[in-house]
């Protein structure tokens, strides 16, 4: 093997700003990828001329100035807004909940109104000890609110019944007393013109990238090599699961395309009642604004984490944040080996979130 300073395991969006950010030290990198494509999950594939997000819907957004600034000068992002709609049998509701849900949901006008209604309905459950999350939703927003928006979306998610899942997955549900749409509260929002992919790979100009490469058929190679490893892979597959494994929620995807202009008007609308196996369909075209005479979507299906699917979602219970801290003791005894993003530090990441911790790593490890 060539001699690097850093091989970076994973093309996402953390090894693509640490490799960049190397690069720019004039450090010589390696990355390397299992995928046959860069970028992870927020990667973007041409279908007719739209760039479809092949993992699910990413939208940007962050008040981190020195991270919008930072994606900027790759690729231009536009202003796309994400404003989402809920369908509950047939029923449309704006998201998250604002005074636009509230009046679709009780046809008030007032947040006086609202106000009193959520109030009184959880003054009604009248629940004493919180045991669980539908014992946690209902009183922060009521029972109409969540049955119509909550139980069912969440219940799919998870894959268990809301009296069977902890009251922490469901920490707040923020309420809009305002005519605001915008699912985020962020500074910033928008998506990379041209797509994600064109942005990752401006990221990794100059960088030496091997593609259908798995870290595990090379592993003692790159232990041997010399080099810093930067690995952002799950750390429990990376110690062979010694302690055991950590817990993930899956997600599923259905790509159609239609010949139609349209498919449903909107980017994201998610299906919250139970019955609708799928969570939200996007329609790729409105991230972009691009037209074309044709319309691609992606029927989001929620699913059971088995080893050979993606991990997508952390399942942060005691048991497994405690297996996690296990894996991370572990991990700091090693001495030329960082881990990093979602799967390697076992956490939810917004994707500025992943792009800081990027930041905050390279000064920390780059010397």
């Amino acid at each position: 093997m060539e001699k690097y300073d850093y091989i970076i395991v994973g093309s996402g969006l953390y090894g693509a700003t640490f490799a960049n950010l190397a690069k720019k030290k004039n450090k010589k990198v390696l990355v390397i990828e299992k995928r046959e494509h860069v970028g992870g999950n927020i990667y973007t594939k041409d279908i007719d001329g739209i760039h479809v997000h092949y993992y699910g819907a990413h939208i940007f957004h962050t008040s981190y100035d020195d991270v919008w600034e930072y994606v900027n000068s790759f690729v231009p992002f536009n202003n796309f807004v994400n404003m989402v709609i809920a369908n509950y049998k047939g029923k449309l509701f704006h998201l998250p909940f604002n005074m636009n849900t509230f009046h679709e949901m009780w046809g008030v006008t007032t947040k006086e109104e609202a106000q009193k209604i959520i109030a009184d309905q959880i003054a009604k459950e009248n629940i004493k000890e919180i045991k669980n999350l539908e014992d946690q939703a209902i009183s922060l927003v009521g029972r109409d609110i969540y049955e119509t928006l909550v139980k069912g979306y969440t219940e799919k998610q998870w894959g268990r019944k809301a009296t069977e899942l902890p009251s922490f997955i469901i920490k707040r549900l923020p309420l809009r007393f305002e005519y605001n749409n915008n699912y985020f509260n962020d500074t910033y929002q928008g998506i990379p013109i041209g797509g994600y992919t064109l942005l990752i790979e401006r990221m990794l100009e100059g960088v030496e990238v091997k593609l259908n490469c798995n870290f595990f058929d090379h592993k003692d190679e790159i232990l041997s090599s010399g080099a810093t490893i930067i690995y952002t892979g799950p750390i429990d597959e990376y110690f062979d699961y010694k302690f055991g494994e950590l817990e993930y929620r899956s997600l599923r995807f259905e790509i159609e395309r239609h010949n139609k202009e349209y498919y449903q008007n909107n980017a994201v609308i998610n299906y919250t009642e139970y019955e609708v196996p799928y969570t939200r369909i996007i329609e790729h075209k409105y991230f972009e604004d691009q037209k074309t005479p044709t319309t691609v979507i992606t029927k989001e299906y929620p699913d059971t984490y088995e080893k050979g699917k993606e991990r997508y979602y952390a399942v942060n219970n005691d048991r497994n944040n405690s297996l996690y801290q296990k894996y991370k003791e572990e991990a700091d005894k090693l001495g030329n080996i960082y881990f990093g993003g979602r799967l390697g530090n076992y956490k939810y990441f917004d994707m500025d979130d992943t792009i800081k911790q990027a930041f905050d790593d390279f000064e920390r490890i780059v010397k």
